[in-house]
């Protein structure tokens, strides 16, 4: 089969800082790259391919992808958010990117130089924003690349199962020092600066007060900051397009789209959500590509202290033009070919460093034709209260396991599915145990001999048994306090070996739920303390095999800092009170209260 690709035919002439109108009145920059010869733009209609970012329409990497689509054959349009950079207006991050890219897209596809075919491309913020504008269902909208976006941020990013991912409130200081007023202003731009040199310090202060922060000299920022923290509810907050393109998927434009995210990235269940559902509500195309990679990156090959090999990686722009030369140009290219899904399935490297001293995790592509895998066996692992963990459910009943979660003592947090919380935390997969490169450790011992850390784990596994999917957890549990948090994670147990003699513990995904939240968040309900309660909640997805001798762990908890914010177990306003107060927790494990995670099992 030929692929007929675009190749660079064309020079490349770009018009910055081209003023396009929203319905309110306000203006937002865009820098566009035309197709030129001669010095000057092609003769012609093109395709449009729209980017809207908050993080610099004309940064150098812009620059060069403006370029690199214009040379070949589209007119590539780069645009600052409103409120950001060059654009006009106030910047109040995510919720209200909809009717901006809506009334865009909208402009792009009917000028002059446009075909009329607009497609949009983007990763994390970049992403969100596509799958906001879609909701609207622009006509001339007619493909779309949205990488590590948002399904919902109250579900499973800026809030997780009810508890807050604190990664948004860095995100609010190290955004602040690129603010329009720090741009325009010496004075500012050091105040900011230097807030976000403090991070740290303000992460052992939370939660954040108003007008006691450096954010205070930025109002829009600051609230936006004290919104997220303290809007515990799934209410009409959480529900505007821009937080929350679950909630209109029916409404979303039936369009070509390519959902991208890896492992080990903060969207990880976002992406997955959104093919599942699209796929399902549309009859255009819906592709899914996960990969082994932290967020944003596709063209690296390790995450945290794993290295998956070479051929982990991809080359994003190429991809991007196959994509888009299949669907705004007609052509047959690779995209013809694909499977609607394809993953990476982490775990059959060797196990030794690599030369860089990475752990050599490996991997390979996979292609398949749906997610989940059609031919997924969802299968519950039980937990015993001697730490086992087992597919046998008949097992003899045991007593519970208890511990006690102290609100000023949280479990440190390593590695996980994070972005944009650099310097605070590090993504990706780590030996589950201390160090001086993780905030708040105060030791190099492994997190789960702590006391408030129970473990449960597999005897040593006889064969590989791989894991690809969605995890859920199933915890029959009881507090002494009105409200509480629990915490799992999935840990791939490696064994002794002359490279590590401790062996490792290489965490795969986790999640929390805030108990308050257990039969609805628009609901909240404080507990009885000591009454047993059932609590359901979804990890972000992962593929990975457990190779013969390892052992599958499950870490349980009640706090993972500062990923997630403290629950003080008062029962008070989230994000807003200042006690705290030590809980004693329960696990239970008996025939009539069956605690398990349930592991997406790939037998083939």
């Amino acid at each position: 089969m030929i692929y007929e690709g675009s190749h660079q035919q064309y020079g490349v002439h770009c018009e910055s800082n081209v003023m396009v109108p929203m319905r309110d009145g306000v203006s937002l920059a865009t820098d566009i790259y035309f197709p030129a010869a001669n010095g000057k733009p092609a003769e012609g209609q093109f395709p449009i391919i729209l980017e809207r970012t908050p993080y610099d329409k004309a940064s150098a990497k812009n620059v060069q992808n403006g370029q690199y689509f214009a040379r070949r054959g589209y007119v590539c349009a780069y645009q600052d958010v409103r409120g950001r950079f060059m654009s006009e207006g106030e910047w109040y991050a995510f919720a209200k990117e909809a009717p901006d890219g809506f009334d865009t897209v909208g402009w792009l596809g009917t000028q002059d130089w446009s075909n009329g075919s607009v497609g949009t491309m983007g990763g994390s913020y970049c992403g969100s924003d596509q799958s906001a504008l879609a909701t609207l269902s622009p006509p001339h909208l007619k493909t779309m690349i949205v990488a590590v976006g948002a399904s919902s941020y109250y579900h499973c990013s800026m809030r997780q199962n009810g508890a807050l991912e604190q990664r948004f409130l860095i995100y609010a200081f190290r955004m602040a020092t690129t603010s329009k007023e720090a741009i325009a202003d010496a004075g500012i731009k050091a105040a900011m600066t230097k807030g976000y040199g403090e991070v740290d310090e303000w992460m052992s202060r939370l939660p954040l007060k108003k007008d006691t922060s450096p954010l205070r000299i930025l109002p829009s920022y600051e609230q936006w900051a004290l919104d997220i923290q303290n809007h515990g509810d799934f209410d009409d907050y959480w529900k505007q397009r821009g937080y929350a393109i679950s909630q209109y998927y029916e409404e979303h434009a039936d369009v070509p789209s390519l959902y991208l995210g890896g492992w080990y990235d903060s969207y990880a269940r976002a992406t997955c959500e959104n093919f599942m559902e699209l796929k399902k509500l549309k009859k255009s195309d819906q592709f899914l590509l996960m990969g082994p990679w932290i967020h944003g990156g596709w063209e690296v090959t390790n995450s945290g202290d794993l290295d998956f090999g070479i051929h982990s990686h991809i080359n994003y722009n190429d991809l991007r033009l196959a994509w888009f030369d299949r669907y705004l140009k007609g052509k047959h290219t690779e995209v013809s070919d694909w499977s609607p899904v394809r993953i990476f399935v982490m775990g059959t490297g060797s196990g030794k460093p690599n030369y860089q001293g990475l752990l050599d995790h490996g991997g390979y592509w996979r292609d398949e034709q749906d997610y989940p895998l059609p031919d997924t066996n969802f299968t519950p692992y039980y937990l015993r209260a001697d730490g086992e963990l087992l597919t046998d459910a008949s097992g003899e009943d045991s007593p519970p396991s208890i511990f006690t979660y102290d609100p000023a003592d949280p479990v440190p947090t390593v590695g996980g599915g994070i972005s944009a919380a650099e310097p605070i935390m590090s993504p990706g997969g780590f030996d589950q145990r201390g160090g001086p490169r993780f905030f708040g450790c105060k030791d190099q011992l492994p997190l789960n001999s702590r006391s408030d850390v129970v473990t449960f784990q597999t005897e040593p596994l006889g064969s590989d048994t791989e894991i690809t999917g969605p995890i859920i957890m199933k915890l029959y549990a009881a507090s002494s306090a009105a409200d509480t948090d629990f915490t799992a994670k999935l840990v791939d147990v490696f064994p002794p070996s002359v490279d590590y003699p401790e062996g490792h513990a290489i965490n795969l995904t986790d999640s929390i739920i805030r108990a308050r939240y257990r039969n609805g968040y628009d609901q909240p309900e404080l507990l009885e303390p000591g009454v047993v309660y059932e609590f359901n909640f979804e990890l972000y997805p992962t593929s990975n095999i457990f190779r013969s001798g390892h052992r599958i762990r499950l870490d349980i908890s009640s706090s993972n800092f500062p990923r997630f914010d403290v629950n003080p177990n008062t029962g008070g306003p989230l994000g807003q009170d200042r006690r705290t107060l030590i809980a004693q927790q329960v696990i239970y494990h008996d025939a009539d209260h069956p605690s398990q995670i349930v592991l997406p099992v790939i037998e083939r």
